[in-house]
């Protein structure tokens, strides 16, 4: 794991890597964007714990998989970038709904739905990269109307 701060840059290599880095990494970006509201940083932590994970879990090769993660925290939104070296994602991010209630997995990519203002998956040069954005000082507020 390498990380820059400034340029709010992680890399990580899974194994040996896991998320608990990228909770390790995103306290040392809290720190230096003290501006950013409670709300905002556990939302955008959620949402990229929660996408970390899952490119570690499924989208992992034989050898693992290699990540970066990038966050731009800019006057009105976050903007994060997260890239990996995995298998192609065969699901379209903006579909994913909660599944049933005595479903034990796949609510992922909706729970991070709900907390971001957009989030898109594109294949680019054999990498996954997942955009994520959140306005600041919880303009997620049209969630609600996401919901009907």
């Amino acid at each position: 794991m390498s990380t820059a701060v400034g340029g709010h840059n992680l890399d990580l290599a899974c194994p040996p890597d896991d998320v608990t880095a990228v909770h390790a990494f995103l306290a040392s970006v809290w720190e230096t964007e003290p501006t950013l509201s409670t709300e905002d940083r556990m939302a955008l932590e959620l949402a990229l714990v929660e996408l970390t994970s899952n490119v570690i879990e499924h989208g992992a090769g034989a050898s693992g998989v290699a990540c970066s993660l990038r966050v731009d925290v800019g006057q009105d939104a976050v903007e994060a970038l997260l890239t990996d070296d995995g298998v192609p994602v065969p699901v379209d991010p903006r579909a994913a709904q909660l599944p049933d209630a005595l479903a034990e997995s796949g609510r992922g990519l909706a729970l991070v739905q709900m907390v971001v203002d957009d989030l898109r998956y594109e294949r680019v040069d054999d990498r996954n990269r997942w955009i994520v954005r959140r306005g600041r000082g919880g303009s997620v507020a049209s969630s609600a109307s996401r919901s009907d």
